[in-house]
């Protein structure tokens, strides 16, 4: 009988998911700087919107183009050695945009910037993969893809006080230094669960309790023959544009129609983001309650999602409300269930494909999620600039996770696991 997580079986897992939480928050407070510092950047250098959509897609295309090789690499050399090139990558190019002053040098510094962070999702799902058991791992990718969201919080609670009193530029340098620091604990922390000298023989039992998955290794290209590729690819196309929508446009939006400048963005933002957190967090534990209950995972996973695409319909009416309080909450939810359903369209890539092609599954659909971002960012800067209005943005927000569940209905209606052929 498998011994439970109240059975003494040991943590380690969690120290481990604890660190991918560290490391996804320090994506997100890098990616999210220069979003905060926009309507003063703009003002600095006059931008217009449309230039700001430009440097905005550029780190979207180079984000995409990162995920076409950063899983693929990941699934070769590792998770420990991936992820620790990867945050010192980011955390060069975000140190980078201290040095820079022009349109093209900004949006020179935010392709860079792309590249790295492409890595942190795919290196982030291996290692869940690598040291959960299957109906531990929405729970887990749950929690560190809640970084995302506290990275969010604490980036307007922090980058306007540095800005406003060292400037902007030391902000990047600071923010962009803190990425070397988790290095350092990675690098002592981190090691496969078979090879790792601080974890019990029983907790490993516990991590390898599922059936064991073949060693065999697999052309990139040959993934894209499965429909369960393409599920998880079309869901991250429709919804991960979304969020970078939000966490770029978000402080231009408050500033344009309630007046909220740098100063005052730190508290709309932090409750948003806070929303967003315990939606993720909830959203995994929620599918891993319903499989400990007997529901099957297509189940409780599609129960899930389905209940988090409804919830982000009424941000639809956050581009006209009169009171910024209501506009408040109809995005904190939408974000809040944005996040839950990220957690369990993570996940989904555990639940049908072997681990060791998660990090090259990933990496397929990010891209594709960054190249929705990509044009999520150029055309709402074009729409903004044309109209001044939020409203058309906010409506195809409400609208995407309805249109992403019915293509992943369609294209794996029984999330079934995939069986790998060997390639010679």
């Amino acid at each position: 009988m498998i011994k439970t997580p109240t059975s003494g079986i040991g943590m380690y897992r969690w120290k481990i998911c604890a660190m991918l939480f560290l490391a996804t928050t320090i994506n997100f407070v890098d990616r999210q700087v220069l979003g905060i510092l926009a309507p003063q950047l703009q003002k600095e250098f006059s931008w217009t919107d449309s230039q700001y959509g430009f440097i905005v897609s550029s780190f979207q295309a180079a984000y995409a183009i990162g995920f076409l090789f950063m899983g693929h690499l990941l699934d070769k050399i590792g998770t420990r050695l991936g992820s620790m090139i990867a945050i010192g990558f980011w955390s060069t190019a975000t140190m980078m945009h201290a040095l820079v002053s022009s349109l093209f040098g900004f949006a020179g510094v935010r392709f860079l910037l792309g590249l790295g962070e492409a890595g942190n999702f795919p290196s982030a799902l291996k290692a869940v993969s690598e040291w959960f058991p299957r109906k531990e791992r929405a729970l887990a990718t749950g929690i560190f893809v809640s970084g995302a969201s506290i990275g969010a919080i604490i980036a307007p609670l922090t980058v306007p006080f540095i800005a406003i009193h060292y400037g902007w530029q030391m902000t990047f340098i600071i923010t962009g230094a803190i990425g070397f620091i988790w290095i350092l604990f990675w690098m002592r922390i981190y090691k496969s669960p078979k090879d790792h000298p601080g974890l019990s023989k029983e907790e490993l039992e516990y991590i390898t309790s599922d059936p064991v998955e073949p060693e065999i290794k697999i052309p990139w290209l040959q993934l894209l023959r499965y429909r369960q590729t393409w599920a998880f690819a079309f869901g991250a196309f429709m919804t991960h544009p979304i969020f970078s929508f939000f966490l770029f446009f978000l402080p231009k939006f408050f500033y344009t129609n309630y007046d909220i400048g740098i100063d005052k963005i730190g508290p709309v933002l932090m409750v948003i983001y806070l929303m967003s957190d315990l939606g993720s967090i909830l959203g995994g534990w929620a599918s891993s309650a319903l499989i400990k209950h007997g529901w099957s995972i297509n189940k409780s996973r599609k129960t899930t999602m389905l209940v988090s695409a409804l919830c982000v319909v009424p941000v639809y009416f956050a581009a006209e409300a009169t009171e910024i309080w209501v506009s408040v909450g109809l995005i904190g939810l939408a974000l809040a269930a944005h996040s839950a359903w990220s957690a369990n369209l993570f996940t989904l890539t555990t639940d049908m494909f072997p681990r060791q092609v998660v990090g090259s599954v990933v990496g397929i659909g990010s891209m594709l999620g960054a190249v929705g971002g990509m044009f999520a960012a150029t055309i709402g800067g074009f729409l903004l600039q044309t109209t001044g209005s939020y409203v058309s943005l906010f409506l195809f927000a409400g609208c995407a996770y309805l249109i992403a569940f019915t293509g992943i209905q369609i294209l794996s209606p029984k999330l079934k696991s995939i069986t790998l052929e060997k390639i010679i």
